[in-house]
């Protein structure tokens, strides 16, 4: 607000002028604090980011860490037209955040050394905590209604956490299994002779087995984000935006189990030296375009049922 709309202000309304100018005050504070407060914490953490970021350069899976707190700062900028004009303090749960953040790296401090494993499991522990301490100077200088208001964009960055070594094993072993299973029925469907032996696939002339890495992990957590966002931008219904992010389950499975199929067919037809073809090897990104047709399709169909107005959505 500039000092000639204060004066305009003040001469219409003294309350007004004066509210604005406690604003002013307020939010020269806060910003200022919440600023240098977020770099002194990347600066804590630098060791920890700087891993994150090699392991996002080196791994498939978490190669899109670092475009999601950029993602959310979009997300921030969408709405701001609802933030309010001043800041203030909420202590209680920015208490309870930072309470968190010391449990996440007091657990981190206190197991053995070399007892994590793979990398993964220490970035969890210190990402997570990172990201607690960060929610709790969002509390302590932006306020409770802010911090609701962005809600969504801070839950976001969840995704920037990498998964635990365990947790990262019972995803793909679901999604090998579960693929596998829909390949099954596309392979009988199409009358394709075929033995299947858990995650192996007895084609005429070659054995196609469903490898950890043919699980579809990176594909179907990108496809889980894109639901989440498609969800909160044009979703105003709970229920719709959980139909929405739940569909990509059975949407993975099929799309992977249809890529499955499509490889053994090739195989079938042109000999197992396809197992070699960029379409087993690069052809990931185009079968994650195709699950998009159906979760776009979806998406606009659940917006078209939508009965609450646009300017009744909620902010979160």
């Amino acid at each position: 607000m500039t000092v000639e709309e204060l004066k305009l202000r003040s001469e219409k309304s003294p309350l007004a002028f004066e509210s604005a100018v406690r604003g002013l005050k307020k939010n020269s504070i806060h910003l200022p604090g919440f600023l240098s407060a977020t770099i002194i914490l990347a600066a804590c953490f630098c060791v920890p980011l700087y891993k994150l970021l090699r392991l996002a350069l080196s791994d498939d899976l978490y190669s899109a860490i670092p475009l999601v707190p950029l993602v959310s700062l979009y997300l921030v900028w969408l709405k701001r037209g609802n933030l309010p004009n001043s800041f203030g303090s909420a202590v209680k749960p920015a208490a309870a955040f930072f309470a968190a953040g010391v449990l996440g790296l007091a657990a981190y401090w206190a197991a053995a050394p070399g007892s994590f494993g793979a990398i993964e499991n220490s970035l969890a522990l210190n990402i997570l905590a990172l990201l607690f301490f960060f929610i709790g100077i969002c509390f302590l200088f932006l306020g409770e209604f802010v911090v609701r208001v962005v809600a969504f964009p801070l839950a976001l960055l969840v995704f920037a956490i990498p998964f635990p070594e365990a947790l990262r094993h019972t995803l793909e072993l679901f999604l090998q299994h579960g693929s596998a299973v829909f390949a099954g029925v596309f392979f009988y469907l199409s009358g394709t002779p075929v033995w299947r032996d858990g995650l192996n696939f007895h084609l005429p002339g070659c054995v196609l087995q469903v490898a950890p890495e043919c699980s579809g992990i990176h594909s179907t957590l990108v496809l889980t984000i894109t639901s989440l966002l498609g969800a909160w931008l044009f979703l105003c219904s709970p229920w719709k935006r959980a139909a929405l992010v739940l569909v990509v389950i059975p949407l993975a499975l099929i799309r992977n189990g249809f890529r499955i199929f499509v490889i053994g067919r090739l195989c079938v037809a042109y000999g197992p030296q396809m197992l070699a073809s960029p379409i087993h090897r690069h052809g990931g990104p185009l079968f994650f375009v195709l699950s998009l047709i159906p979760l776009f399709l979806f998406l606009l169909f659940l917006r078209k049922t939508e009965q609450t107005k646009p300017s009744t959505k909620k902010l979160i």
